[in-house]
């Protein structure tokens, strides 16, 4: 009788999905957007990554479409170089340098004749600083750099 008991437990352990699962939807930056419990679910089959040979043009988010703005080098240890060419009449009004906390460090202020901009580093730490480039139209453009 025990041996049979010890029988039936162990198959019931065996063929029975003990755990309940948990499982997640990612949107395309990678944040989770749904979260679902799944009994007695068959597990889903993991998507392929794809491998990037080369970046090409349509892999660019692009922020305006006729605008570049170049800034090298970052990380930068002494200065950053800035510069832009901005489509429609437009043009920067403002540059503005922040901490990560969102303390404003340094201004600058540009006209429409001005098309670059060096912005030294030397006396700020370590760290990580936000670039905050004004346009005339009142949009705006962020750039991370990296104070080494």
């Amino acid at each position: 009788m025990r041996l049979s008991l010890l029988f039936i437990l162990f198959h019931f352990f065996y063929f029975s999905n003990a755990q309940t699962k948990l499982t997640f939807s990612y949107d395309g930056a990678g944040n989770q957007t749904n979260r679902t419990l799944c009994i007695n679910c068959l597990s889903k089959s993991v998507k392929e990554v794809k491998e990037i040979e080369a970046i090409v043009e349509n892999d660019l988010e692009k922020f305006f479409s006729e605008d570049v703005i170049s800034y090298y080098p970052n990380p930068v240890k002494e200065e950053l170089y800035l510069q832009w060419q901005l489509a429609n009449d437009n043009f920067v009004t403002s540059v503005h340098v922040y901490s990560i906390t969102g303390q404003v460090l340094r201004s600058f202020q540009t006209s429409d004749t001005i098309n670059t901009l060096n912005i030294p580093f030397q006396q700020y730490p370590t760290g990580m600083y936000l670039v905050l480039l004004s346009y005339k139209d009142g949009g705006e453009k962020s750039i991370k750099i990296i104070k080494q």
